[in-house]
């Protein structure tokens, strides 16, 4: 009742949502809602959005995102790049972990270390192609082989402690972007002693972490609710402006939305189905998170496995239909397989600008290309299973115009196959029991290699099988190439492969339409890396 009463009273007092919205009338806490849940707090092994906004809102890198979305300093207050460009030198700043322990040089080598040994998610992060992090392939290549790693093994990696206050990171090649890695959460350093004392419990609960950021996390329900206060011991405090930080976690748009109104929230984040009621509110606002939707074919299928059936499926979608009249979120058509505003060239242009354009709605063409993919198969009809996960809005949205949109192909049926994002990624992917998946891809970093290394042979995430050894050549040669400009066109040329072969069938590039509260300044929103930094939100 009393939030009906909130609800209802907000709406007379005005014909917006400006003035709604907010954590009541407590400018001291920032409250947002999440459609998603935090994984964990293990900088090794956490590998999506909700978990890296969760984990830098108490963890700084080297690194870190600034007030206007850039690069700057975290926990080194200065770096050096030899001439050759491949020793980083980052000197410290004198930074306290939450139970008072300085941080260290040794806080980052133990933490890069940990990932290889625990064969973290994101240990690929620091291999060639991407940090080319000294030893870090060497390392990589044992793991992919199920040998167990040495500690000389992990003495052999690219980084080491000079002395507590410096790091030294030794690389292949030069990386134009390697301070921006820097500030991605698997490069994030950890206390050895305090990890140590956990065991398997760290990052699993809010008792099991230690902060070194703005905030300290003091609750953590999965599925619910995560609690942060302001970190007394940050060494930035005085520039933090809110005391309390507040994640509600798993939060149905809908009833995110309803919070919003009643003022129990300051962001929350709306699907399709809301946007026509929002719109015109001064609330309303649609933003890029950088996401990449796109089905994901397993060439293991003998079907799939034939080009004509791809080129079929990729044909058969209206991407302009199904951005602006269903997901009517700011998404827009994809054209390839790296998204726009991602990269920028050395001259000054963006890489879908210079790249061609791989997609297109012919449905008469859609269905030559199957009926000629049938007939190379010696079949009359196959059937194929579309994979999805219910709790990733809009992915039920997705899937939903997917299966209508094939099931217009005649010989094709399609057999929907509802999950959650879990099961969809770490055993139906991973186990390769699919045919087709709908799942999207967030750029870890500002560069085209953060999508074109899916398609490598030996990435982890190529769940789908495809391998061209010409696509790995290149991206080998991008690897060690020098002159940006031929960096650049390689980079071109490996898209190309991909997407003329449909290793993967790009859809669209992800909108997202939220309510904010217009009282709030400097929420950090990037496209790239972590979403959301809370550091700097005042009201």
């Amino acid at each position: 009742m009393k939030k009906l009463f909130s609800m209802v009273l907000c709406a007379m007092m005005a014909l917006t949502l400006a003035g709604c919205g907010g954590s009541g009338d407590d400018s001291s806490t920032y409250t947002y809602s999440s459609e998603l849940d935090i994984k964990n707090l293990d900088s090794a092994d956490a590998e999506d959005g909700c978990s890296f906004t969760a984990l830098h809102a108490i963890i700084d890198g080297l690194m870190k995102p600034a007030k206007d979305g850039t690069t700057t300093y975290g926990i080194a207050k200065s770096s050096e790049v030899s001439e050759d460009g491949l020793t980083h030198t980052y000197k410290l700043r004198d930074a306290k972990w939450s139970n008072g322990d300085p941080v260290t040089a040794n806080d980052f080598v133990y933490a890069w270390h940990r990932i290889f040994k625990n064969k973290g998610n994101y240990y690929y992060m620091f291999c060639d192609g991407i940090a080319n992090i000294a030893g870090a392939q060497e390392l990589s290549d044992k793991i992919d082989a199920e040998q167990d790693l040495t500690d000389d093994d992990l003495n052999s990696l690219g980084v080491k402690a000079v002395d507590d206050k410096t790091l030294e990171v030794t690389t292949t090649t030069r990386v134009s972007f390697f301070d921006e890695l820097m500030s991605f959460p698997c490069f994030y350093p950890v206390n050895e002693k305090f990890a140590e004392k956990q065991g398997d419990k760290y990052g699993k609960s809010a008792d099991s972490i230690l902060a070194n950021g703005a905030f300290t996390m003091t609750k953590w329900e999965p599925g619910s609710v995560a609690e942060f206060e302001k970190n007394d011991k940050f060494y930035a405090a005085k520039d933090v402006k809110v005391d309390k930080l507040v994640m509600k976690l798993v939060q149905e748009p809908k009833v995110a939305a309803q919070s919003f109104e009643a003022g129990e929230t300051d962001f929350a984040i709306i699907n399709s189905d809301l946007v026509d009621k929002y719109k015109k509110d001064e609330s309303f606002k649609n933003i890029s998170e950088g996401f990449l939707f796109y089905i994901q074919p397993n060439l293991e299928n003998s079907d799939l496995a034939n080009l004509n059936v791809r080129k079929a499926l990729s044909l058969a979608i209206n991407r302009k239909d199904l951005c602006e009249n269903v997901l009517k979120d700011g998404s827009q058509a994809a054209s390839g397989f790296v998204p726009s505003g991602l990269s920028i060239s050395p001259e000054g242009k963006d890489f879908r600008d210079e790249a061609d354009t791989y997609t297109s709605y012919d449905k008469k063409a859609a269905q030559a290309a199957l009926d000629e993919g049938l007939k190379e198969l010696g079949k009359s009809e196959i059937t194929l299973r579309l994979t999805y996960g219910t709790d990733e809005s809009p992915m039920d949205v997705f899937a939903t115009y997917l299966q209508n949109a094939f099931s217009g192909l005649k010989g094709l049926k399609i057999e929907m196959v509802a999950t959650t994002k879990q099961d969809r990624i770490y055993n139906k992917q991973k186990n390769g029991d699919f045919d087709l998946s709908v799942t999207r891809w967030g750029p870890d970093y500002g560069d085209p290699t953060t999508y074109l290394t899916l398609a490598l042979t030996n990435n982890n995430n190529n769940y789908g099988h495809w391998s061209n050894t010409e696509f790995d050549s290149i991206m080998e040669k991008v690897n060690s190439e020098t002159d940006a400009n031929a960096r650049w066109q390689l980079m071109i040329d490996a898209e190309k492969i991909m997407m003329d072969d449909l290793c993967y069938i790009p859809v669209f590039e992800k909108g997202t339409a939220t309510l904010q509260n217009t009282k709030v300044k400097n929420l950090v929103i990037k496209a790239v890396g972590v979403p959301y930094t809370f550091e700097y939100v005042s009201k």
